[in-house]
């Protein structure tokens, strides 16, 4: 977690000395970081989670996105609030930038990471599945499972919920299509894209048998000899790895499957469905998925 500077651990001329010549940049209320460091938002927003950890002295656990990003956990967009979660809603610090859900975590679902008081991977998860757009969700599901959520006791929390209650449904349709499978949130935008064009559920991480030895592809339909590769930005980062992903390619496809290589412009339904339906066999019904309609 990031270095945040204290108000209260500082003169009040300091203080406004050292943001009047741009040296601290405020972050939460009472906290700052330094100017000289370039960070990126996700960092920004570890630091006022910092800031509002080290102010409040009731008892409280980070959630939603804000325990995500503790956990290190992609989430699509950073938050402009910081979550967390009370026993109680009263509080001395009245701050616009927190908000604050109700409830006390149950002890198996509390965990400390960093010296920072979290809900655990799991419940993590699920509100996240209950809060966020499809999409969204999924990206925060897929890596939390990975990462070691338990997906038995995700469903088990969501069961628990009353019938009707925000975001229960969601969350049970964001859950039943989560993957552990998928190593980045490209990919996880990727399969998404797949399902609300209507298209089967992919299988993730493929394994194909080539003269390189056992190579995997992203996703795709092995049984139609299909593996989909999304290629991210930065997944190129110079010459030579450029030309190891060419040889594994070239494997795959000596192997036997077509592959198709996706970018975050190819991700629309659509645009994969004009790609792939030359492709498949042309009895296969489409049901798109209506939790996944806008894949960004």
């Amino acid at each position: 977690m990031p270095e945040v500077v204290l108000a209260r651990n500082h003169r009040r001329a300091d203080v406004q000395a050292a943001v009047r010549d741009d040296m601290w940049i405020p972050v939460s209320r009472g906290g700052y970081v330094l100017a000289d460091v370039e960070r990126s938002a996700q960092e920004e927003a570890r630091a006022r989670i910092v800031a509002v950890h080290d102010r409040l002295r009731a008892e409280h656990w980070f959630s939603h996105e804000s325990a995500a990003l503790v956990w290190g956990l992609p989430v699509l967009s950073v938050p402009e609030v910081t979550h967390l979660r009370q026993a109680s809603g009263a509080s001395s610090h009245r701050d616009r930038s927190v908000m604050r859900h109700v409830g006390a975590v149950a002890r198996p679902h509390q965990a400390v990471v960093a010296g920072i008081p979290v809900t655990d991977l799991t419940l993590t998860m699920v509100d996240c599945a209950r809060s966020l757009s499809g999409c969204a969700a999924l990206v925060v599901a897929d890596a939390a499972l990975a990462s070691g959520a338990d997906l038995a006791v995700a469903d088990g929390l969501v069961a628990g919920l009353r019938p009707r209650a925000r975001g229960a449904a969601r969350a049970r349709e964001v859950l039943a299509c989560a993957d552990a499978g998928a190593e980045s949130p490209g990919e996880t935008l990727l399969r998404a894209g797949l399902l609300a064009a209507g298209l089967p559920p992919p299988v993730t991480q493929i394994p194909v048998q080539t003269r390189l030895g056992r190579r995997y592809g992203d996703l795709g339909y092995p049984q139609w000899r299909i593996v989909l590769e999304y290629d991210g930005r930065e997944k190129y980062t110079n010459r030579e790895a450029l030309m190891s992903e060419k040889r594994r390619h070239d494997a795959i496809v000596e192997a036997g499957f077509c592959v198709i290589r996706v970018t975050k412009e190819d991700l629309k339904p659509h645009t994969l469905l004009k790609r792939l339906l030359p492709l498949l066999p042309k009895q296969i019904p489409l049901t798109p998925h209506p939790h996944f309609k806008r894949v960004s």
